[in-house]
């Protein structure tokens, strides 16, 4: 395990940094925005404005990394985020910020498909599950801790941005100094609804749902919190709740969901979590510990759906389907995030505080139906072989984690030969030796190493 961790180390880490500077970040926004006196519709718009630009990322990302290889298209894209991350306390404006948080959101969906693109390459067929697990831990762990920093920090100064815009600066650090190989594929996003539909309306529909719900309750709970009455230090423990309880129960509710059909556990996940959001709206605020425990229910509750839904997707299409099942249920996840802000903020305007989990309660009961109507129409298959389920493979961070390696021959699946920046690197190279003469002085062809490389074109003695 250790020699596991080594391997991955500086990739590890730059991923870690970068999300607790997003992780404060995504929790410092919302509540400065209101402190600024953004209305709540307004507070909602910029939300969706990240969902929106990752989408963007999503799609455009590959061909960028494709254009600059891997480890230029992350210098880049982590600048870029941090440059975005400082702007928002030097222009404070509900329009400027939706543009800021809508770059924020192309720039995460681009890193993420180079570092789970590395990922994918670096690991085996022996240890993908482990690894991609790890990435996972620590997707969450440096997640909440950046939603915890905000409790040192007084969120109507320019500190909690410039320390969210370091964190984000010093990720770039070990991986343009690392000495490992570039990494292998990317995968050109193919989102095709009517074929997903087709194969699993639970997998396209519902993680429609999903997006509209999660990306609700991440990016305004803590304003909710603050409205009715918490402190910013008890909004971030909120938000920090939601996150933990979705990681407490992600593995073994994926884990018995290879037992039974997993369609069951979606329905049961979904009244779960509108139960949950329905005592949220309806109890009196002012215990914090009632609160959060019922926070971190809730989180139990909606954060793993997207992982059974995704395996459940899987289950049904062979393994060369798998890069397009995984872009599609990530894209109709993002189309559903890009708007769920938005439609609670509005209910928050005019319900009040706690119209977030009217909203949130009506998405999931309208998720248990969905899924209910499809048992009725489509009864559990006998014999039916499930792929067995993984904790990194569901994950809803991007298109390039699948439960196999990534097919070189898979036509939305292009290796880094044909890159044009590697091509470029490549022709740059052999130009800079080719005027260099051989060592032998015969007129024989240059001797040629085991790996067909041309090791002659040495400077003479």
């Amino acid at each position: 395990m250790i020699l596991l961790l080594a391997t991955f180390a500086s990739l590890m880490l730059s991923t870690v940094l970068i999300l607790a500077g997003h992780g404060l970040s995504s929790t410092l926004i919302p509540l400065r925005a209101d402190l600024a006196g953004f209305a709540d519709l307004q507070i909602g718009l910029i939300s969706s404005s990240f969902y929106v630009g990752f989408v963007i990322g999503c799609i455009f990302g590959p061909f960028l990394i494709m254009r600059a290889g891997h480890i230029r298209t992350f210098a880049a894209l982590v600048s870029l985020m941090s440059g975005a991350a400082l702007l928002h306390p030097i222009l404070v404006d509900p329009l400027a910020w939706s543009l800021f948080r809508a770059i924020t959101g192309v720039c995460f969906a681009g890193i993420n498909l180079v570092v789970e693109s590395w990922l994918n390459d670096r690991a085996t067929n022996e240890n993908r599950g482990t690894v991609m697990s790890l990435y996972i831990i620590c997707y969450l762990a440096a997640t909440m801790g950046g939603q915890l920093m905000i409790l040192g920090f007084d969120v109507a100064t320019f500190v909690p941005f410039a320390i969210a815009s370091i964190l984000v600066s010093v990720a770039v650090v070990p991986v343009t100094l690392t000495k490992a190989a570039q990494p292998a594929p990317i995968t050109l996003v193919r989102f095709r609804p009517v074929k997903l539909y087709q194969t699993s309306a639970v997998a396209l529909i519902g993680c429609l749902f999903i997006g509209l719900a999660n990306s609700s309750m991440w990016a305004l709970a803590p304003l909710y919190a603050t409205q009715v009455g918490y402190s910013t230090n008890e909004a971030a423990l909120f938000a920090a709740a939601i996150v933990l309880g979705g990681a407490i129960t992600q593995w073994p509710i994926g884990r018995v969901s290879d037992r039974i059909d997993r369609r069951f556990i979606i329905v049961l996940l979904g009244f779960s979590a509108a139960v949950a959001a329905l005592a949220l709206f309806s109890m009196e605020s002012g215990n914090f510990w009632a609160t959060f425990s019922i926070f971190l229910v809730l989180g139990m509750a909606s954060q793993p759906t997207y992982a059974i839904v995704a395996a459940h997707a899987f289950d049904h299409v062979e393994a060369e389907d798998y890069v397009e099942t995984s872009s599609g249920v990530l894209m109709s996840n993002g189309i559903g995030a890009m708007i769920g802000p938005t439609v609670a903020a509005g209910l928050m305007f005019s319900v009040g505080p706690a119209g977030l989990f009217v909203w949130v309660a009506v998405v999931e009961l309208a998720l248990a139906f969905f899924v209910v109507s499809r048992l009725l129409i489509r009864p559990a298959e006998e014999g039916l072989e499930k792929t067995e389920f993984e904790y990194g493979a569901t994950s809803n961070m991007g298109a390039v984690l699948t439960p196999d390696p990534l097919d070189v021959e898979d036509p939305y699946v292009i290796p880094p030969e044909e890159f044009p920046a590697y091509e470029q690197d490549e022709g740059i190279a052999e130009e800079e030796v080719g005027d260099l003469p051989y060592r032998n002085d015969d007129d024989s062809d240059p001797p040629i190493n085991g790996e067909g490389q041309d090791n002659s074109r040495l400077p003479p003695d």
